[in-house]
């Protein structure tokens, strides 16, 4: 007989299905909301319901948003002949944060695997193919996984795309910053090196 009662055993089965949560990140996790003031268990539980029930994924890009279309798409400033094109909608937080990109994105919404069942027509490609015709898009800046899905992908959609006045490029890949080489895989030194660019 387990020690911990039924109801908690749910919330570390619920809570171990989030990404990134272990079994044990999880005990900790139900263990401290039960025994947490009830006020801020609820006030925790109507962000989740609120944040659930009012985002949503744009309908130009396929971004996280409260409306349609997203502010990335709907911003005048960024430069539309540009578009990054990533896996998930979240990888957008991650380019973004960098404060480089002036673009905007379009979310493929996964990568093609035979072998998960996830062909060409299950992702978001008509989409894009539909913006190319109508928006000036000149550059389309491929940014999904280096795994052999998303090599697959980058190769299968550099192909599809191909047309006259579109620029298909694919983000480098190289050393993380602040790390050494004796770190590096041989993939990684070798993506680094291909992706050099000359010093001004």
């Amino acid at each position: 007989m387990s020690a911990i009662p039924e109801p908690v055993v749910s919330l570390i089965a619920a809570m171990s299905r989030l990404p990134g949560i272990g079994p044990r990140s999880a005990e900790r996790i139900a263990l401290h909301l039960v025994q947490t003031d009830s006020v801020a268990v609820r006030q925790l539980a109507d962000a989740i319901l609120q944040a659930r029930e009012r985002i949503q994924f744009c309908s130009t890009c396929g971004a996280l948003t409260e409306k349609s279309p997203c502010p990335i798409c709907d911003d005048a400033r960024r430069d539309g002949a540009l578009i990054c094109l990533v896996e998930r909608a979240v990888d957008i937080l991650s380019i973004e944060k960098s404060g480089t990109f002036r673009g905007k994105f379009h979310v493929l919404g996964g990568r093609i695997s035979p072998l998960d069942g996830v062909e060409p027509e299950d992702l978001r490609i008509a989409d894009l193919e539909k913006r190319l015709t109508h928006e000036p898009i000149r550059e389309v800046v491929i940014a999904l996984s280096t795994d052999v899905e998303g090599d697959a992908t980058s190769y299968y959609l550099a192909k599809r795309l191909a047309r006259s006045g579109l620029k298909i490029s694919r983000i480098a890949y190289g050393l993380p910053a602040g790390s050494g080489l004796e770190y590096a895989d041989e993939l990684t030194l070798s993506r680094a090196l291909e992706g050099r660019r000359e010093m001004n």
